[in-house]
């Protein structure tokens, strides 16, 4: 893998993909700067080695229109925070302005470009937009995972403009690295937990990992469909009728890769889908007519428990209740002890996936575990085994 750790930037001016696609309060203050947090550390690694740092990002999708709200000199004061030093705003990422701006560049100064998506041609995979890009710079740096996985001009076409100067920036390693460390490189016994409400939007990452796991927990509202193809009574639980089967199919392959298989046996059920509903425990194969699981019941997370406590490498995807409503949030926290528990033992733990991410993140465990990773969709479609448009353009 090609780092920016294999390259000195000292008097080299550094285009730096980063992902600051960050969410904004309605006076556009940045109210989570985790993905800036994140780009920190490669944008000191350039500037401590003596190079200068163009960095270029989307924000929002303002579908090719330039527009006050998408403008990202509301997100400059908290990049200067983050970084404690100051940086340059360009209002275009292309142009005179930024042509000018980005030749006066000194080592140790850093400039961010105006929002990529005003321009069509980002999100087209443009290859003359990509072009114009990359006149700035002596070498590109992509350390936007989160947006790795598209096939746009700043991720997936512009690394052709670099033949011997692209790099993986440090986070984008990391991210890679968490993927094969658990898909690949995984200390047995290895355990993912895949959660959520829908088997269809999970079915390849299952897929994929069957081959590298021991242990397969199912949990969330997909569990449903697994249950009721084996014949129990859900009540009016979340459930994908036409999954039934390949719910039954998944158990069989993973009978075939000897992984043994988890299911809720209790659940938390209301008698509708609201936090003040009405509550009971329930055995999940005999859950009463007008009655839905919502969350996973105390003998359900002490099988989770010992299964978990029992692991070397621990991938997290999906919450295994509704845990945005307090009175169902009780088995996705007592999930996240078991993982922070195991994690504090010295297994290897991951979580990926926007639920589980917002969850470890509201909740206070991104610290507990391992590596939480800063991408949704990428994360996703690398656990499903897809080699990523924005990282392949680095590795070839």
């Amino acid at each position: 893998m090609k780092t920016i750790n294999d390259f000195n930037f000292k008097d080299k001016k550094a285009l730096v993909r980063v992902d600051f696609n960050v969410p904004q309060s309605a006076d556009l203050k940045v109210t989570d700067n985790t993905r800036i947090v994140a780009a920190k550390e490669t944008v000191d690694k350039i500037l401590n080695d003596g190079g200068s740092v163009i960095l270029m990002t989307h924000l929002g999708r303002p579908k090719g229109k330039v527009s006050e709200e998408f403008s990202l000199k509301n997100i400059v004061p908290e990049i200067e925070a983050v970084f404690g030093r100051k940086v340059q705003f360009c209002d275009d990422c292309l142009g005179d302005n930024a042509t000018r701006m980005t030749s006066e560049l000194k080592p140790g100064d850093i400039l961010l470009l105006e929002n990529l998506r005003f321009y069509d041609e980002e999100e087209a995979g443009n290859a003359e937009f990509a072009e114009k890009l990359a006149k700035y710079a002596d070498a590109y740096v992509n350390d936007a995972f989160g947006t790795a996985h598209r096939e746009h001009a700043s991720t997936a076409v512009i690394a052709k403009y670099f033949p011997s100067t692209k790099f993986f920036g440090l986070l984008m390693a990391k991210e890679i690295e968490a993927v094969e460390k658990v898909l690949q490189k995984g200390e047995k016994p290895v355990t993912a937990i895949i959660g959520g409400s829908k088997v269809s939007s999970k079915i390849t990452i299952i897929e994929n990992m069957l081959p590298a796991v021991d242990n397969l927990i199912i949990g969330g509202g997909m569990a449903f469909t697994f249950v009721k193809a084996l014949g129990g009574s859900i009540g009016s639980s979340v459930v994908e009728e036409d999954k039934m089967d390949l719910a039954l199919e998944i158990l069989k392959r993973a009978e075939a890769e000897n992984v043994k298989v988890f299911l809720p046996v209790d659940v938390i059920a209301a008698d509708e889908f609201n936090n003040d509903a009405e509550r009971k425990e329930t055995d999940i194969y005999e859950i009463p007519e007008g009655w839905m699981g919502l969350d996973a019941g105390p003998r359900s997370r002490d099988l989770i428990h010992d299964v978990i406590l029992d692991s070397k490498t621990i991938l997290w995807n999906g919450p295994i209740g509704v845990f945005e409503m307090p009175n169902f949030s009780a088995g996705t926290v007592a999930l996240g002890d078991s993982i922070a528990e195991s994690t504090r033992n010295g297994a290897f733990s991951l979580v990926g996936g926007g639920d589980s991410v917002a969850f470890v993140k509201q909740f206070g465990y991104d610290d507990k575990v391992s590596y939480v990773s800063t991408g949704g969709g990428a994360m996703l479609e690398s656990l499903e085994g897809k080699e990523l448009p924005g990282i392949r353009a680095i590795n070839n």
